[in-house]
């Protein structure tokens, strides 16, 4: 199944992030096919419960943006997997650049909050990438380093990656399509022991029109301002949906 997520980083206020989750939800009424594409909204973390009873209906699953590695305890400021999972969230992102570049995440840190995913029931998003261009082989060596430093010695699960070439993030055009299928190509062969527990989704300026250059190597987009329009994140789905039924 196709997979197109979004998140919504903390660009908006509460307000315009119900907003948006509310008109998402109208807009899916007479599209929604929970068969053939699964779509996730990321929101900010004060938004997640009001968002995932608004989008429950229209079946789109609701993440958190981040996780703490541990339960419960002293830990000032974090939010437990086991608490986001009440909240009706059931995917959680790690290992956004931004994390690893503004907050200092380490591999050890990643991987103890992927654990801390799998163990609440929750689907790790792991976002991987080059932090600048180089060679499609060199790129998939770093993204499957990447991969194993997260998940290895842990009990596994479902497993999204995200891959997202770091300096291709924000720019006015993604990588070339070539160059991510050759990418994702590599990450895919590699982790064929996961079948299909993982799943492998691009993220690097993903916007309308990108999955189908991309399809089938990918199974989805990671969506990001492209997408700050609920009608951007639909076009997106019905893509999909037409991608996975053609």
């Amino acid at each position: 199944m196709a997979i197109v997520a979004l998140s919504t980083k903390m660009y908006f206020p509460r307000k315009r992030t119900l907003d948006y989750c509310q008109r998402l939800s109208q807009l899916l009424k007479p599209i929604h096919d929970a068969d053939s594409v699964v779509m996730a909204v990321l929101p900010d973390f004060l938004t997640i419960a009001s968002a995932a009873s608004l989008l429950k209906q229209a079946g789109v699953r609701i993440g958190a943006q981040d996780v703490c590695p541990n339960d419960r305890g002293a830990y000032t400021g974090e939010v437990s997997g086991s608490d986001l999972a009440a909240l009706g969230a059931s995917i959680v992102e790690i290992g956004h650049i931004e994390r690893r570049r503004y907050y200092h995440e380490d591999d050890a840190l990643i991987s103890g909050k992927v654990a801390a995913a799998w163990r609440n029931g929750l689907t790790p998003l792991l976002c991987v990438g080059e932090p600048e261009r180089m060679t499609a082989e060199k790129a998939s060596q770093v993204c499957i380093e990447e991969i194993n430093n997260a998940v290895d010695g842990h009990q596994s699960g479902p497993l999204w990656v995200a891959y997202e070439p770091i300096w291709a993030i924000g720019a006015q055009h993604p990588a070339s399509t070539e160059y991510v299928r050759e990418v994702c190509t590599a990450i895919s062969e590699h982790f064929q022991q996961y079948d299909d527990n993982i799943s492998i989704i691009y993220g690097g300026s993903a916007g309308p029109g990108l999955l189908t250059e991309l399809w089938p190597t990918v199974d989805g987009l990671f969506l990001g301002r492209f997408a700050h329009e609920s009608e951007a994140f639909i076009s997106v789905v019905q893509e999909a949906r037409m991608l996975e039924t053609s």
